[in-house]
C-alpha cells in the first residue's frame, strides 16, 4: 500500500509540475518567447538568456515561480485552484509595489465605483494600510465615523472582535460597508492611549457633499471642502458668490479649511487653485514614461481679487488637498496653517482588465509649482498649530467699568457709535461658531490683523 501511495503521490507531483509549466510558458510566451525554454535549451544558451533577463525576463524567478506552484498544489493542507494561487500571485505583484497599488476583481471594481458615485452605505472613512494595519486617513464630515470621533492616523486593529492584521484592505473596506442601519464595532489604536479605543458605529448612507460655507462675522468668510470632486471648483466658486452676495460687499478674508481632506480628482484640486492664482504653475505631475508628465497652469482672474486667504491643514489633509495647499503656498497667496499633512504625492491611474476587472497603480509623482515632492514628506504650515479647546472665561456678573459708564463723562464729538450693538451681536454669534473649533479661531485673528496692515498700507495718513 505505501508504495502504491507513493507511486500515487509521484504522479500528482508530476502532474502539476506540468501544469505549473505550462502557465509558466504562458507567461513566457505573452513576453514573446517560446514556451520550450524552460526545457528545451543548451547549459551554453541558458547562461546567455540568464545574463540577458537581467535586463529582461528574469527566467530564474519564473522557474522559481513554477516550482512553488507546483510544492501548493501538490502538498497544501487542502486543494486550491489554479485561478486562486494565480490571482492571489497577481495581488501580490500589486500590493509590493505600494500601499496605493491593488488588483480589483470584478466586484470589488464595481464596488470602487460605486464609493465614486457620492452615495454609499458605509461607516465615511478613507483609509489606507500601514505595517499590516488599517489606517484612518480621514473621516468624511457628518457621517458616522466622524460623529463617532474617529481622527486620521488611527490604526484600526479589529473590525468586530476579528483582526485586521495583514487582511486585505478591500477586504477590510467590505466588512465596513454594509447595510444602512447596521452596527459594527471598531477598535483602534490611537497615539498616545495605551490601550485600544472600541468604538461602535452604525452604518449609514453615506452622502459625500464637498463643499460647504457660512460667515464667521461680518467681512470674513469660511469655506469647507471636505473632498475633491469634478464639480468641487464649480460649488467653491458659488460658495464665495454667495458669501460676497450675503456679505453686500467683497470679503476682507477667506478660511479655506481643508482638514481631513483625503483628496480626490487631480483635475479638481488644479481648478480649486486656479480660483485663487492670477498666473503660473498650479502643479504638474511626472513619471517614467513620456506621457506621465502633464502640467497645469493658471488662468488670468481670482474670484477675492487678492483678499487675504488662509488654508487650514492637518494630518489628514492628503493628495488633492496637498496640492491646493502647496500651490497657495508656493504663490505666496495664502497663510498655511496647522499641522503638517500626511504626504500622498503620488498619482494612481486605474485601468480595466478584459476580465471586466482592473489595476489600480502609481503611474506618476506630482509636484508644487517650485518643483517640491509631496510624496512622504507633506505640506509644512507657515504657522504650526497644535489642536486645542476654546474656552469662554466664567463671568461673575459684574461688567468691568469704561469711561462711558462714569456719570457727567465728555460726550464723542462723533456722536454715539450707532453701530455698536450690531457689531457685539455679530461678534457673540461669531463666538458661538469658533468656540468647538480653535484653529479657525485663530485663522480668523490673522485674517484680520492681515487685513488691517494691508488696509494701512493702501490708504494715506491724513495731515
Amino acid at each position: 500500500m505505501s508504495s502504491l501511495s507513493d507511486l500515487a503521490l509521484c504522479l500528482n507531483r508530476s502532474k502539476t509540475m506540468i501544469q505549473a509549466r505550462q502557465i509558466t510558458a504562458a507567461i513566457l510566451i505573452s513576453f514573446g518567447l517560446s514556451a520550450s525554454l524552460l526545457s528545451n535549451i543548451s547549459t551554453a544558451e541558458e547562461a546567455r538568456i540568464d545574463k540577458d533577463s537581467e535586463q529582461g525576463l528574469p527566467l530564474d524567478q519564473l522557474r522559481n515561480f513554477s516550482d512553488i506552484f507546483a510544492r501548493i498544489k501538490s502538498d497544501y493542507v487542502e486543494e486550491v485552484g489554479d485561478k486562486e494561487l494565480l490571482e492571489n500571485a497577481i495581488r501580490g505583484m500589486l500590493s509590493g509595489l505600494d500601499p496605493h497599488s491593488a488588483y480589483l476583481d470584478k466586484n470589488e471594481y464595481k464596488e470602487l465605483k460605486i464609493g465614486t458615485t457620492g452615495q454609499f452605505g458605509g461607516l465615511g472613512i478613507q483609509v489606507g494600510m500601514e505595517n499590516g494595519y488599517v489606517k484612518v486617513i480621514s473621516p468624511i464630515d457628518d457621517t458616522p465615523a466622524h460623529k463617532a470621533g474617529l481622527k486620521a492616523g488611527d490604526l484600526i486593529v479589529n473590525l468586530d472582535q476579528k483582526p485586521v492584521k495583514d487582511m486585505n484592505l478591500n477586504d477590510a473596506v467590505k466588512v465596513m460597508r454594509g447595510k444602512p442601519g447596521t452596527k459594527i464595532k471598531l477598535s483602534v489604536l490611537r497615539e498616545g492611549n495605551e490601550e485600544p479605543i472600541t468604538f461602535e458605529l452604525e452604518r449609514a448612507i453615506i452622502k459625500v457633499k464637498s463643499v460647504k460655507s457660512y460667515m464667521l462675522e461680518p467681512n470674513f468668510g469660511y469655506i469647507r471642502v471636505s473632498t475633491f470632486q469634478s464639480k468641487t471648483a464649480t460649488h467653491l466658486k458659488e460658495a464665495v458668490e454667495k458669501l460676497i452676495d450675503e456679505n453686500k460687499m467683497p470679503l476682507n478674508g477667506l478660511v479655506l479649511d481643508l482638514r481631513n481632506n483625503p483628496g480626490g480628482v487631480l483635475n479638481a484640486a488644479a481648478d480649486v487653485s486656479d480660483l485663487f492664482i492670477e498666473s503660473g504653475k498650479l502643479v504638474y505631475t511626472q513619471g517614467r514614461i513620456e506621457n506621465s508628465y502633464f502640467e497645469f497652469n493658471a488662468k488670468p482672474g481670482d474670484i477675492l481679487n487678492q483678499s487675504p486667504m488662509v488654508v487650514l491643514i492637518n494630518a489628514g489633509s492628503a493628495s488633492a488637498s496637498e496640492i491646493v495647499a502647496g500651490a497657495l503656498q508656493d504663490h505666496k497667496r495664502a497663510v498655511i496653517m496647522g499641522e503638517k499633512s500626511f504626504g500622498k504625492g503620488s498619482v494612481q491611474t486605474i485601468q480595466e482588465l478584459r476580465n471586466g476587472g482592473a489595476v489600480k497603480f502609481t503611474t506618476a509623482r506630482y509636484f508644487t509649482p517650485n518643483g517640491r515632492s509631496i510624496q512622504a514628506e507633506g505640506i509644512e504650515p507657515d504657522i504650526q498649530l497644535k489642536d486645542m479647546q476654546l474656552t469662554a472665561q466664567k463671568k461673575n456678573g459684574i461688567s468691568k467699568l469704561k469711561e462711558a459708564d462714569l456719570s457727567g463723562h465728555l460726550a464723542n464729538p462723533e456722536g454715539s457709535n450707532s453701530s455698536q450693538k450690531k457689531n457685539k451681536d455679530a461678534f457673540d454669534d461669531a463666538v458661538e461658531k469658533l468656540r468647538s473649533d480653535y484653529k479657525v479661531h485663530e485663522a480668523l485673528n490673522l485674517l484680520k490683523g492681515m487685513h488691517i496692515l494691508s488696509a494701512k498700507n493702501n490708504d494715506s495718513v491724513g495731515e
